[in-house]
């Protein structure tokens, strides 16, 4: 596969049935991962990561040993496999929701794998309990194989934005809640306290963070995003490269589009360029201690 394949386009519109069902298929192995999963700071325990085949919980704790499911977009198949030996797996094909939640769960049976989960799916709006969804059905294979190799990619960059920095940092990982890759740094300072079940723990600490997002609602596209928590005065402001980013008012945050990184003559160093200067605008301005924080 040629480097350029791993920056393919991904317009919106051409898979927008097809993202809408893998989030509801994400949704429900990253709610087995987060019901088994000792809690971590900031909901890490419930996300994704990049692989080279896929999508995959990583390893999950059950009574023998660990579990691990793993969507395979190469073959296109989801997988289950155990430190005990026997193992399930499914194809990846147009089916509803309530049908792969089905599934899932029964190979999950099999496998004597005891789990619950709440069946409401979250950060969506006008969302249908998993087992009755049955509207989201469609599996577009290329669509899904694209935007897996746009999170290797974008992933590679952001693992190396993730080197640069001495003080606490997330994983490059993939949260099923907002559909979104992410990565984000702390400046080690207690943030204003928030409401929410979700945003109150996330958002404890002051945070930089920034990821992919195939777009949606105000961002008629895939988009690479950055913002600042708690947002410093004057942010909205400042001058951040590459040329074609800027300040999306309605997010609040910085955004740059995919299409600008995917034409650029060097997308690795164009989407690194715009990961630093958000980071230093947000940064500088909220006064982080960034000679103790960074290399």
């Amino acid at each position: 596969m040629s480097r350029s394949e791993y920056w393919p386009p991904l317009p919106l519109h051409e898979w927008q049935n097809t993202y809408r069902t893998l989030h509801m298929w994400t949704q429900i192995v990253g709610k087995v991962r987060m019901a088994l999963s000792p809690p971590l700071n900031h909901w890490w325990h419930v996300a994704l990561y990049v692989n080279s085949r896929g999508l995959t919980t990583g390893p999950i704790p059950y009574a023998p040993g660990v579990f691990e499911i793993q969507f395979d977009f190469q073959k296109h198949e989801v997988n289950i496999s155990t430190s005990e030996g026997p193992s399930a797996s499914r194809p990846l094909r147009g089916e509803s929701v309530a049908s792969f939640h089905g599934g899932m769960f029964e190979a999950l049976e099999r496998l004597g794998i005891a789990v619950e989960i709440d069946l409401m799916p979250q950060e969506v709006a006008d969302a249908v309990p998993f087992d009755r969804d049955y509207a989201n059905c469609t599996y577009d294979a290329e669509y899904a194989n694209r935007h897996w190799r746009i999170l290797v990619s974008s992933g590679k960059v952001l693992q190396r934005f993730r080197a640069k920095f001495m003080g606490k940092c997330s994983p490059v990982h993939f949260f099923w809640g907002s559909f979104d890759l992410a990565c984000t740094r702390f400046s080690g300072r207690l943030a204003p306290a928030r409401n929410g079940v979700i945003s109150g723990p996330a958002y404890s600490h002051e945070v930089c963070s920034a990821g992919f997002w195939p777009g949606g609602g105000v961002v008629d596209g895939p988009a690479y995003y950055s913002y600042t928590v708690a947002q410093p005065p004057g942010i909205e402001t400042q001058s951040v490269r590459p040329a074609g980013a800027g300040w999306n008012a309605q997010l609040s945050e910085f955004i740059l589009m995919y299409d600008d990184v995917r034409r650029a003559e060097s997308p690795e160093e164009t989407l690194y360029e715009f990961l630093e200067s958000t980071y230093e605008a947000g940064a500088r301005l909220a006064k982080w201690d960034r000679a103790t924080l960074e290399t």
